[in-house]
């Protein structure tokens, strides 16, 4: 899926689809996976080289960045802070936290500073944004920009409408965990003890709705809020990487080993322990599908499902053990 350009987005099968070129959400999400990897091998050495250069590229004069490039290197669409500019500050919050060599720390902290001043009003993107620098700040604890883009992203999540709905927003939608995750990190590396506990409470709660029987049957696509009729598909991968990293975190800052379980649930959706008993990767290349449908799984194996298929598993391997790909 990757070439020396970056990391394509869509995929026919196990096929990239090369005329849809690619974007800075999963090349940044890309990055974050071989920055976590325990591997090291030339291979994903150039990776990691590839991924930073293409977002280098797309960071635009005032902090933002253009999400879309083509197959040709030609890029679509104004520099912006929405969801890619806060996966991009995310990314390089990661190398910043986890590179081995010192000169690739260095210039992505640059890149990062560089944006990270920035602000989106979109909560998702600020959400990402502030895991970056969380990342930045367990590694240079004082570091000011970043602990006032985690300030103004735990700030910007609303109280809850009404007690019988306690989750922040109107509707659950995608990528819900990082909220809650956001919450448990700011609290702790801030000193704003309450924020982790409302964090630790909001990821608790999530779980509750989002797992049926110690299996997981996450958000469908669509979302749901109360008073809706909840669909049960499509389901996503992203929702179960999401829950894995801030279940890792919530077991980093409390060291319940409760978390534990529920990294392991979230890895069983993958291998097939979810509403159509369907494996939700390729055993033999470590791809992801790209939905669980009402049918089974969708096929392809784009670049999102099979990232959070690795980002999953990864957590597993830490935590756990035994994780085959990366």
């Amino acid at each position: 899926m990757s070439d020396a350009r970056g990391l394509f987005e869509h995929a026919l099968g196990s096929s990239a689809r090369r005329e849809h070129g690619y974007c800075v959400d999963d090349v940044a999400r890309g990055l974050i996976v071989m920055e976590r990897s325990r591997v090291r091998s030339p291979e994903l050495r150039g990776l990691v080289l590839t991924y930073l250069r293409f977002l280098s590229h797309a960071q635009g004069a005032g902090g933002g960045f253009v999400n879309r490039c083509d197959v040709l290197g030609r890029w679509s669409g104004p520099a912006e802070c929405a969801d890619a500019w806060g996966r991009a500050i995310w990314a390089l919050g990661t190398v910043t936290t986890h590179d081995p060599d010192p000169m690739v720390r260095s210039d992505a902290l640059s890149r990062y500073e560089f944006s990270v001043s920035r602000r989106s009003p979109w909560l998702h993107s600020m959400l990402f944004a502030a895991l970056g620098a969380a990342e930045v700040l367990r590694l240079i604890p004082h570091h000011r920009p970043s602990q006032d883009l985690l300030h103004a992203a735990i700030d910007m999540i609303p109280e809850p409408a009404e007690p019988s709905w306690p989750w922040p927003q109107p509707r659950l939608t995608y990528a819900n965990a990082a909220l809650p995750e956001v919450l448990i990190a700011g609290g702790a590396l801030l000193g704003r003890p309450a924020v982790t506990d409302a964090g630790l409470a909001l990821l608790t709660w999530l779980l509750t709705v989002e797992m049926h029987a110690d299996a997981f049957s996450v958000t469908a696509v669509g979302g749901w809020g109360p008073n809706e009729t909840r669909q049960r598909f499509d389901q996503q991968p992203i929702e179960l990487s999401t829950i894995t990293d801030a279940v890792s975190t919530a077991y980093e800052i409390t060291e319940e080993r409760q978390w534990l379980a529920t990294i392991e649930a979230a890895y069983g959706w993958f291998d097939g322990v979810n509403d159509t008993q369907t494996r939700m990767f390729d055993p033999r290349t470590g791809a992801g599908y790209d939905g669980l449908t009402i049918h089974g799984r969708n096929t392809n194996q784009g670049a999102e499902s099979t990232l959070a298929y690795l980002m999953t598993d990864q957590r597993r391997l830490a935590l756990i053990g035994d994780m085959r790909w990366v």
